[in-house]
């Protein structure tokens, strides 16, 4: 990996999407501007991005800077992990097998469905009344 390189990767999740950038450095992650840790507050959301990297043992030698938006902080995380991922193979294809298996290279589908006419949610009807 050259000194200068850059690395792009795309993830999507739910309504979120993610541009994610890996640069050599030593293991900062920067979510819009801000430290990971501040922008999402919760060590769970913390270490789902940080999923890829581990498992490539990247952990501290690229600094990850990404710019989401749309969706919670859940599907932000989902999505940058996936962006993470998808950069990780540009770096390096042999990373694919293990990404792979972990399933961090698949796009989740599951969205959040429409709602439809007569109900009062996607799937909630009204109450029911006989009279």
């Amino acid at each position: 990996m050259a000194v200068d390189a850059q690395y792009w990767g795309v993830g999507r999740r739910k309504k979120s999407i993610a541009r994610v950038r890996l640069v050599p450095g030593n293991g900062k992650i920067t979510v819009n501007s801000k430290d990971a840790g501040e922008y999402f507050g919760r060590e769970t959301l913390i270490k789902v991005l940080k999923t890829p990297l581990e498992i490539t043992n990247n952990i501290n030698t690229l600094d990850v800077l990404v710019n989401v938006y749309g969706g919670g902080l859940s599907g932000q995380a989902g999505a940058i992990r996936h962006g993470v991922a998808r950069a990780l193979l540009k770096i390096d294809e042999e990373y694919r097998k293990p990404l792979k298996k972990a399933g961090l290279l698949t796009r989740d589908p599951r969205m959040k469905e429409r709602k439809k006419y007569g109900f009062k949610k996607a799937r909630k009807a009204p109450q029911f009344s006989k009279r």
